[in-house]
């Protein structure tokens, strides 16, 4: 990958690093000599740690069996490329990308292979993230529409009690119009919950696992027997600016309705990443936090998962449904999206939050 010209040189290089195609080379004897940053997030892995590796270390994935791939290329001399391929990544994920091999044959060196690792589900998770975001404006807009028509009639009703309550000289009968001022401030409470904080959020800089070890302390004084709290941590991630309260009861929404899910004999493990050259909706960012709160539970019906982020849809018996539309809403305000996926036996949450502005 170097140019006999530097100026050359250095221009391939800023080109291969500006990439949202994962790049590897791969020299003669299969082992990777190079890796572009998109190629780092892709296999969730620094460079500094896989260079030098083999194809079968680096790639050991039998449903797609890479290192055939780059074997065929190379005895052909010519690319392969094949389409829509699905390759697992750490934590059972998996990816769909388009896979080029293209065989390099130098004169004066061996034969190295170019991969080129196209993500074709990037298209698809921007379209569902601007869904998701779009679906909650929506949402919230009906929400204080409504609020506004419901609440000055509530008002009414509750002056009016309040006034028949102190003519009556009949206590038995003043239990009737407290009943009726205790179910107004009810139904004001549940307004005020579903359209959450619309205070501006009072920004400073926060570190994200003392958030996530604040959320800790209270689900273990929430929770005492359980289920197992598990961390896994990036200690790389920078301080950002953020309302740390409005984290916390977000990350704290998502991590009861996990333990909810899990139970006392289940898992629930916090998770943090950080995310290169990642798009939120139709804003691309440079660097991305990613949380993840993933629990072992029975997972959510399929029938319910586009509609989770919506208020008063809820699987628990019992449940208000308002713990995941306000989280959205805390995310959003700092410019961030929850997302989710469910299957069975694992239950993932994303909270995605720019770590710097954006670019469009």
């Amino acid at each position: 990958m170097v140019s006999a010209d530097p100026l050359a040189g250095r221009l391939e290089q800023k080109v291969l690093e500006h990439l949202v195609t994962a790049v590897l080379l791969f020299d003669g004897d299969l082992c990777l000599t190079y890796i572009n940053p998109a190629g780092e997030m892709l296999l969730q892995a620094s460079a500094h740690h896989v260079l030098g590796q083999s194809i079968g270390t680096l790639m050991p994935w039998p449903e797609c069996s890479m290192e055939q791939r780059l074997r065929d290329a190379l005895s052909i001399r010519r690319p392969v490329t094949e389409r829509e391929v699905t390759i697992p990544l750490s934590g059972d994920r998996t990816v769909r990308v388009n896979c080029t091999v293209l065989p390099l044959h130098q004169s004066d060196a061996s034969s190295e292979a170019l991969v080129e690792l196209c993500q074709v589900d990037r298209h698809l998770r921007i379209v569902r993230e601007e869904h998701l975001i779009s679906q909650h404006q929506a949402a919230q807009a009906l929400i204080r529409g409504l609020a506004h028509e419901i609440k000055n009639p509530l008002g009414g009703l509750r002056g009016a009690a309040q006034l028949l309550e102190q003519e009556l000289p009949d206590e038995s009968f003043r239990e009737h119009t407290r009943v009726i001022i205790d179910e107004v401030d009810r139904l004001r409470k549940l307004i005020d919950e579903m359209l959450g904080p619309n205070l501006i959020p009072k920004r400073q800089y926060v570190n994200i696992h003392q958030v996530l070890e604040h959320v800790c302390g209270l689900l273990s004084a929430e929770y005492p027997a359980g289920p197992v709290i598990i961390r896994d941590y990036d200690p790389s991630i920078p301080d950002f600016r953020a309302d740390p309260d409005r984290l916390i009861q977000a990350v704290l929404n998502l991590a009861r309705n996990a333990i909810a899910a899990a139970g006392p004999d289940g898992q629930v493990e916090l998770r943090t990443r950080v995310l290169r050259r990642f798009t939120i909706g139709n804003k691309s960012h440079r660097l991305v936090m990613q949380v993840e709160v993933i629990d072992d539970g029975e997972g959510i019906a399929p029938d319910l998962l586009d509609r989770i982020f919506l208020p008063m849809v809820s699987e628990r018996p019992g449940g208000t449904g308002l713990g995941l539309p306000i989280a959205q809403e805390l995310i959003n305000q700092h410019g961030g999206l929850i997302e989710c996926e469910s299957r069975p036996g694992k239950t993932r949450f994303f909270i995605y939050l720019p770590l710097e502005p954006s670019h469009d």
